[in-house]
């Protein structure tokens, strides 16, 4: 099974992934973890304001097969949540990539985003 890995991403073994856009850092789950869950029911992330450090866990998604934790990509402040998730969980399942974000960050230290895995060897790694 093929499962879309964009580019322009970096990706955690834990499945998240992190794009740099307009100087924050977007994170959401990727295409194979939406996949691999099954329906998303319910999202749960922090608050704005809060402060995380990379691989901290940040909050939790269900689906109708499982509970999941997940965690940050880089170090920094939340500067918005996707609240659409609220109401329509299922966004992670149509566009894990788009209408799924799930968390906005002020990056504490950018190079952090260097770490992470290219979509190469994270397509690797899932397939």
């Amino acid at each position: 099974m093929s499962f879309e890995i964009p580019d322009d991403k970096g990706y955690q073994e834990t499945h998240e992934w992190a794009v740099r856009e307009n100087g924050t850092v977007r994170v959401g789950i990727s295409d194979f973890a939406q996949d691999e869950l099954g329906d998303v029911v319910f999202v749960e992330f922090p608050d704005v304001g809060e402060a995380l450090d990379a691989s901290e866990e940040f909050g939790v998604i269900e689906s109708i097969k499982a509970v999941s934790d997940l965690y940050s990509p880089v170090s920094g402040e939340v500067t918005a949540t996707n609240d659409d998730l609220i109401d329509a969980p299922e966004l992670v399942n149509e566009s894990p990539y788009d209408d799924g974000w799930m968390l906005e960050l002020d990056p504490a230290d950018e190079t952090e985003l260097d770490d992470l895995l290219s979509a190469d060897e994270y397509r690797e790694q899932v397939e």
